[in-house]
């Protein structure tokens, strides 16, 4: 599979393969020719997802998955966008299948997709402020409502001697009770 991504794209894909599955990570300057080679060249028609994964501190990486039902070739296609202005073009143009799963991954990971025909919000509610997929969301509901799972160790009498209360991981350290401050260090 390396040779023709090797033949278009040169150093500027790197493919690797593991268990089976290729993944090819490119710029995303070569986004849009990535998976326009896959659906023309790799016969690539079907588009499964698109998703992105927050990598601090330094972006998000877009992933999609494309197959080739003719011949079960399955591909993972990457790219990294920064931070500070996580941008990428459109992929509506290449797969239609790609409008909902870009929407989706503006509105949860704040990644605006350039040219999209119609990027607004599609799952949280009217007036929803943040992205709650990236890793500095704060969990209000954690701090505003006890979590309703088991107890911690010590807490229920029984068990493991009491050990210092914390916070929830991703809350601020002045939410929440004043017993549940961060750890002494």
């Amino acid at each position: 599979m390396t040779g023709p991504l090797a033949e278009r794209f040169g150093e500027r894909a790197r493919v690797t393969e593991s268990y089976g599955d290729t993944t090819v990570d490119v710029e995303p300057a070569d986004w849009i020719e990535l998976l326009t080679f896959a659906r023309d060249d790799l016969g690539c028609a079907f588009f499964d997802w698109l998703t992105g994964v927050d990598d601090p501190p330094t972006g998000f990486q877009i992933v999609a998955h494309v197959y080739n039902p003719g011949s079960g070739l399955r591909l993972l296609l990457r790219t990294s966008v920064p931070r500070d202005e996580p941008r990428l073009p459109t992929a509506v143009g290449v797969y239609r299948g790609a409008n909902w799963h870009e929407r989706e991954t503006y509105e949860m990971f704040g990644v605006v997709f350039d040219g999209h025909p119609h990027l607004v919000p599609l799952l949280l509610p009217d007036g929803f402020e943040g992205h709650p997929l990236r890793k500095d969301f704060v969990l209000a509901a954690r701090v505003a409502k006890a979590w309703p799972g088991a107890k911690e160790p010590g807490e229920s009498g029984h068990g493991a001697p009491s050990r210092r209360r914390t916070l929830p991981p991703g809350v601020p350290a002045d939410w929440g009770p004043p017993d549940a401050g961060p750890p002494d260090a």
